[in-house]
């Protein structure tokens, strides 16, 4: 007949996974004010000061969507230690650009050029998108690239 206990070091194995979990999971576990908090610093820090005008117009009318994304993409997920700033803004880049979502590319794209990553950078992400996503969506990410860099370069012209 079988024991029905586990052996022990079997135990102790289970144990430091679960103190593991819950220990990473302390970040998550911040009252909901502090994490809107963390993303309100994030957005500030990401945008060069600025408030988001895509979250702020959110705030009108559907503040309780503002609060989740403030709390937790951005308080939870993006405060998050395990990637620098500059990568977390490139993977992200990567995936509107798979996805197609080019609005919310242009605003991460702008979010990776004020962390300091080069629109060569940028290209070279979406020259990556041709392998995962297809030309189509590589096509419209370069376009919608294209767009921001002209847009920038205008407003520093104009500064």
């Amino acid at each position: 007949m079988k024991s029905s206990k586990l052996p022990s070091l079997k135990k102790w194995r289970i144990a430091a996974t679960v103190v593991a979990i819950a220990a990473g999971s302390a970040h998550a576990q911040a009252p909901e004010s502090e994490r809107i908090q963390r993303g309100e610093a994030i957005v500030a820090t990401l945008n060069a000061g600025q408030p988001q005008p895509t979250l702020e117009a959110l705030r009108g009318e559907f503040p309780f969507l503002a609060d989740a994304i403030a709390g937790y993409a951005l308080g939870e997920v993006w405060g998050r230690p395990v990637l620098d700033p500059r990568t977390r803004q490139l993977v992200t880049v990567s995936a509107f650009a798979a996805q197609g979502n080019l609005a919310y590319l242009k605003i991460h794209a702008g979010y990776a050029l004020n962390l300091g990553v080069s629109e060569d950078e940028l290209k070279e992400v979406v020259y990556l998108t041709t392998v995962h996503a297809g030309f189509p969506r590589a096509i419209d990410a370069a376009q919608a690239l294209s767009e921001l860099f002209a847009e920038r370069r205008r407003d520093s012209a104009r500064q």
